[in-house]
């Protein structure tokens, strides 16, 4: 029997992505498999972009950000007969096993497609937003957080110049980790995300104080999620009497060559992948809990609610009040 191999990236680009493609396709050669690769994510499997992995492709791409593989927005894939014409291009070639490097969305689809066709995956997650149940690390966060910490270091050297407050947007989706994580690394006086209440007035009131003893600057990180940076930065100026400025950090945050972290992240959930498939797993999500790598069935990630650190929160917490 055939035993074909074909992976794509799906959703947003996350750093670390590429070595994933990379350490898939060259552990699945080691175990046995016929690699593929499948270009322009969902929309590929549709369009039949796929080419049989070669060591050309795959060399020089670890330390690229984004995805070689591009991704892509697939509406068409939610019909049946689109999902007929990707599993018959799979067909032909001898496909019959799938790894998908995306979020739970991405996962939500070849579920869909492994009951359609029978058609077995295994999910490696990856996105920055770091807001997949059941893993506490997604493949793109450590990189992403690092572009955050950059810039907002930058940002603090011209605060302090001139005096002023910084309110700084990161990204996240409905999910604080990003701006939590970025906040306590770099000792904002505030934060604002969607899963905790926060209080102006006591925030005003505590940085009135701050300013009475000495503070010439502060630093504001907030959450997309919570849709609150152009008011809270006319507020500072309103309210604190703060000169203040708004930085939407936006798609950089994307970007970037993979950190060690996220490379060597990569290769772990990879060997994992591909080992899951290689027992006979048809659904398995790859998930990173409590320092072990483990897998969990697509139902336990697609169906949950991704929780915060209460730690994290606990930390962060003073800067919300």
């Amino acid at each position: 029997m055939s035993k074909g191999l074909a992976i794509l990236t799906s959703g947003g680009d996350a750093a670390g992505m590429n070595p994933a493609v990379k350490c898939c396709a060259e552990y699945a050669a080691q175990r046995g498999y016929t690699p593929y690769l499948i270009y322009d994510g969902l929309r590929g499997m549709v369009e039949d972009n796929i080419v049989l992995s070669s060591r050309d492709l795959l060399s020089g791409i670890l330390h690229r950000g984004g995805t070689i593989l591009r991704s892509s927005r697939c509406k068409r894939f939610f019909d049946f007969e689109y999902r007929k014409q990707a599993y018959e291009n799979l067909q032909k070639r001898g496909i019959n096993h799938l790894v998908v490097i995306g979020g739970d969305g991405s996962f939500r689809a070849l579920n869909q497609f492994y009951h359609d066709f029978g058609v077995p995956f295994a999910g490696i997650p990856a996105t920055i937003d770091n807001d997949i149940a059941g893993t506490d690390y997604c493949l793109g966060v450590d990189t992403a957080l690092n572009v955050i910490r950059s810039s907002i270091d930058s940002i603090r050297d011209t605060a302090s110049s001139f005096s002023r407050a910084f309110v700084i947007e990161v990204m996240g989706r409905h999910c604080g980790y990003l701006a939590l994580s970025s906040a306590l690394s770099s000792g904002a006086e505030i934060c604002l995300v969607p899963e905790v209440p926060y209080n102006l007035d006591q925030i005003g009131a505590r940085l009135k104080m701050e300013i009475d003893d000495g503070r010439r600057y502060v630093l504001a990180i907030v959450a997309e999620g919570t849709q609150m940076a152009s008011y809270l930065t006319r507020w500072i100026n309103d309210s604190i009497g703060m000169e203040a400025r708004l930085t939407i950090l936006g798609h950089v945050q994307r970007g970037g060559s993979p950190t060690v972290h996220d490379r060597v992240m990569a290769y772990k959930f990879s060997i994992a992948a591909i080992d899951a498939l290689d027992a006979g797993l048809t659904d398995a999500i790859m998930v990173y809990r409590d320092g072990s790598y483990n897998h969990l069935p697509i139902h336990s990630v697609a169906d949950a609610k991704y929780v915060l650190d209460p730690l994290l929160l606990r930390l962060a917490g003073p800067l919300g009040n």
